[in-house]
């Protein structure tokens, strides 16, 4: 299914991001991200005093997180390869803050205590929420059995949308240990 048949238009922008998990010889995991800016049509690039060509990167940011197998960043680099400003790369010491933070409940906090508002850049920072989401589906283990299953704590993922509710079917094939069905007439699980 697509979207419906859009009306006149002109394209403007293109904003990319690239999220990609590995798993390490080492037993770790990079989750690796890239966000690419570019517009298409030239511009007046009045800080810098130039114009810039259509197509060109105005933004062009890449992150990489060293995780264990908890979820914890053990290691993390940053790199400004284009932006709009001179200031920009400086940012990228301030990403060590995240070095010792676990992916899961809490890390939109921990970002925003490390790197939010001036003590960070906001494309970078706008893409460690995808890289989380990557992280737990390149980490994630879901062929475990009921057994397994039964010994460990409710996956984060369980009533996180709609294919994931407790009272669903996927929960109840996939993670029945954790299928909470719905009590008739009640709405409550």
């Amino acid at each position: 299914m697509s979207l419906p048949e859009p009306a006149p238009r002109k394209h403007l922008h293109t904003r990319t991001i690239d999220c990609k998990g590995y798993e390490r010889e080492d037993g770790l995991f990079d989750i690796e991200a890239q966000i690419v800016d570019q517009k298409t049509y030239e511009l007046e690039d009045s800080f810098r005093g130039h114009r810039r060509q259509a197509g060109a990167h105005v933004h062009d940011m890449q992150v990489r997180m060293t995780l264990d197998k908890s979820m914890t960043v053990r290691a993390i680099a940053v790199t400004t390869n284009d932006s709009p400003y001179d200031v920009c790369p400086s940012v990228a010491p301030g990403y060590q803050a995240l070095v010792g933070a676990k992916i899961g409940g809490g890390w939109r906090k921990a970002v925003t205590e490390a790197v939010g508002r001036t003590k960070g850049c906001t494309h970078i920072t706008e893409l460690l929420m995808p890289m989380a989401t990557v992280a737990f589906q390149t980490m994630g283990n879901w062929k475990q059995d009921e057994n397994a299953v039964a010994s460990q704590a409710k996956p984060l993922f369980i009533d996180g949308c709609k294919a994931w509710a407790a009272d669903g079917p996927v929960v109840q094939k996939m993670f029945p240990h954790f299928f909470r069905p719905t009590l008739p007439g009640t709405g409550l699980k």
